[in-house]
C-alpha cells in the first residue's frame, strides 16, 4: 500500500512541522533525567576533538530530521525505517548519521547502542503480540546493558469513553512549494483487532490517492507486561507531558501518571 508521506519526505516534514525540535529535546531530557552524570555530551565543533558521546538507534526515523538535532548535540545516530525514500533523504540531509532500510520486527545490525528511541506511534505497527515482542526483544539484544528505550505512542486507555477522534472526519490543507495538498480523515476503532484504523484520501494536481493505515492499540498496563516480560526494568510510564500533547515538555517536568491522555511515553532500561 502506498503512503503519500513516506513517499514525499519534504511534503512530510511541512506536514508535521517541528521548528524548535521537540521531539529531539524531549528524548535529550529524559536521557539526561535518567542517566544523570552516567553520560556526557556537548554540542559538535569543528575546532576540537569530540568527548565519547553516546551511541543512539532511532527506529521509525522518518526524514531524519531528529537526528539531525541528535548529532549536533553530540549523539552518535544510527536510524532505520522500512521507507527507502526516507531513509534516503535522511541519510541526503544528515551525512553524519547512518540510515538503513530495515524493518523494526527483524532488524539487525550486528552492534549495540546506550539508547534506542520508537517515536510518534512507529512500535504501534506491530499490530500482534507476537510482533512486539519481537520488537522488544530486538531492542533488548542491541541496547547495552542499562541502555534506556523511550517509547512514545498513542494510549490506547485515551479511547475508553473517548470518541473526540472518531465522532467525525477531519480535513487539512497545505501549500508547499508551490503545490497545494488536501487530505480528509477518519478513524475507528477495529475492537477484534485491537486496532485504531485509519482511512485517508489525499487529493493533488488533480489525482487522489486512498491510503489505509491501522495501529494497535495498547494499554499502559499491557506496555508495562510486554517491556517486563522482554527484559526491561520500567523506570516511568506516563501520558503527558510529551513532545506531541497540550501540556508543553520541559526538561524538569512533572511526569503524569493518571493514563487519561491520548500520548503514552515508556522509559525503560535493558536489565
Amino acid at each position: 500500500m502506498r503512503n503519500f508521506l513516506t513517499d514525499n519526505p519534504e511534503v512530510y516534514e511541512a506536514w508535521f512541522p517541528d521548528p524548535n525540535h521537540t521531539a529531539a529535546t524531549f528524548v535529550h531530557d529524559v536521557i539526561t533525567r535518567f542517566t544523570g552524570s552516567q553520560w556526557k555530551s556537548e554540542p559538535r565543533s569543528p575546532l576540537k576533538p569530540q568527548r565519547p558521546g553516546r551511541d543512539l538507534l532511532d527506529v521509525g526515523c522518518g526524514t531524519g530530521r531528529d537526528a539531525r538535532c541528535w548529532v549536533r548535540i553530540g549523539y552518535r545516530v544510527t536510524g532505520i525505517d522500512t521507507s527507502a525514500d526516507m531513509v534516503s533523504h535522511a541519510q541526503e540531509h544528515c551525512p553524519e548519521a547512518e540510515f538503513v532500510v530495515a524493518d523494526m520486527r527483524e532488524f539487525s545490525l550486528g552492534r549495540a547502542f546506550d539508547v534506542i528511541t520508537c517515536l510518534d506511534s512507529a512500535l504501534l505497527y506491530c499490530h500482534r503480540n507476537e510482533e512486539l515482542v519481537s520488537f522488544l526483544r530486538r531492542c533488548h539484544e542491541h541496547l547495552r546493558p542499562g541502555g534506556l528505550l523511550i517509547a512514545e505512542a498513542r494510549n490506547g486507555a485515551f479511547f475508553l469513553g473517548n470518541t473526540e477522534l472518531l465522532d467525525e472526519a477531519s480535513e487539512r490543507e497545505l501549500t508547499h512549494d508551490g503545490s497545494t495538498y488536501r487530505s480528509r480523515t477518519r478513524l475507528w476503532i477495529d475492537h477484534a483487532e485491537q486496532l485504531l484504523r485509519r482511512e485517508r484520501v489525499w487529493r493533488h494536481d488533480g489525482s487522489e490517492l486512498v491510503q489505509r493505515s491501522a495501529w494497535r492499540l495498547l494499554f499502559p498496563q499491557e506496555l508495562r507486561h510486554f517491556a517486563d516480560t522482554c527484559g526491561f526494568e520500567v523506570l516511568a510510564l506516563f501520558d503527558e507531558p510529551g513532545p506531541r500533547t497540550d501540556t508543553r515538555w520541559q526538561a524538569d517536568a512533572e511526569l503524569s501518571q493518571r493514563m487519561s491522555g491520548d500520548r503514552l511515553h515508556l522509559i525503560a532500561r535493558r536489565r
